[in-house]
């Protein structure tokens, strides 16, 4: 994993007077639930789209399902956002086109070892993208400990050991970990470079165009299958179009090393979503380990706020975070 520059401070002054400011067009009732609330309902959203894509692939394969949701998302978004091409830099566009290419390979890399081993174990290990991101880019030592819990809780939900797992999938899990916490990164950057939803609709139609061409290699025909094509609209929608709206909203509001931490809360959510969707039951050691990282994203919780009454009562900025993931 290539380590994100997440506490650089921005560039240049006029390029932060363009930025929108956290709230501009976001609409209200998303954000009355706040950045903590946005960033769980995107978690329950994502795990029960990779549930659905679960039960898909024997239709449409792994790379099939990808290509099907990142195209399904885009055109929902592009047609939803109508996003503007001209008036952006040049940086503005690498930013976009990076994300839009970190957004495939995490799909695509997740998908693939989902297709080999199961739905929570998967989580688990792609969960740990988020963490080291967490502990790269926190500036407190508490936000260490709730990390090390956080880690605690996924390795225990993974049965304290994946030996048992298929290691390509294993490597594919981690790959995607990895992509993951550049999606945090590159997420927050494109929420403060275009207003509302702008340039996520055009990451999705970076990673839709480079994806299509591997699932039809893979899939061909049975993309055009209507039953496929409703299922795979279904996953797009739960696991793109909603929960990476809600994120990159929750992103302009939190800061990175918090953000990082709730992404702990995914194995729970999966193993949920694996419980309803996919029949896998719970242990006890699994519902300790649920526990754990529920613990852990609390306590980040808890730190950012108590980190944000600090400054608001020193006559600082009450922008938090926003040098974190700039």
């Amino acid at each position: 994993m290539s380590t994100p520059d997440a506490a650089a401070a921005p560039s240049s002054t006029p390029a932060r007077a363009a930025v929108p400011e956290p709230t501009a067009g976001a609409p209200r009732r998303w954000n009355s639930l706040g950045p903590v609330g946005l960033v769980l309902a995107g978690g329950i959203s994502v795990q029960f789209g990779g549930a659905l894509a679960v039960s898909l692939m024997p239709r449409a394969g792994a790379l099939g399902v990808v290509a099907l949701r990142l195209v399904v998302a885009a055109v929902v978004l592009l047609l939803f956002c109508r996003p503007r091409l001209r008036g952006h830099s040049r940086t503005d566009w690498g930013t976009v086109i990076v994300f839009g290419i970190t957004m495939a390979a995490m799909n695509g890399l997740f998908y693939q070892s989902v297709a080999r081993i199961p739905l929570g174990p998967a989580v688990t290990l792609e969960v740990l993208g988020p963490l080291a991101l967490s502990v790269l880019t926190s500036r407190r030592a508490i936000n260490v400990v709730w990390a090390g819990l956080a880690l605690a809780g996924v390795f225990l939900l993974g049965g304290g050991g994946f030996e048992s797992l298929d290691p390509i999938g294993v490597a594919f899990a981690l790959g995607a970990g990895a992509m993951w916490a550049g999606y945090i990164v590159f997420s927050a950057r494109t929420g403060r470079r275009f207003p509302q939803a702008d340039g996520l609709a055009l990451a999705l139609a970076v990673g839709a165009v480079l994806f299509l061409p591997l699932g039809i290699a893979e899939s061909g025909a049975k993309l055009t299958d209507p039953v496929t094509i409703a299922l795979g609209a279904a996953v797009a929608i739960l696991s793109s179009v909603l929960p990476y709206t809600l994120e990159l909203l929750a992103l302009r509001r939190l800061p990175a090393a918090t953000f990082a931490i709730l992404m702990s809360l995914e194995p729970a959510v999966a193993a949920a979503a694996g419980f309803l969707v996919l029949d896998q039951a719970l242990s006890a050691v699994q519902a300790l380990a649920i526990a754990l990282v529920i613990a852990a994203s609390m306590g980040a919780v808890r730190t950012q706020v108590g980190q944000r009454k600090a400054k608001a009562e020193e006559g600082g900025t009450t922008s938090v975070g926003s040098a974190e993931y700039t």
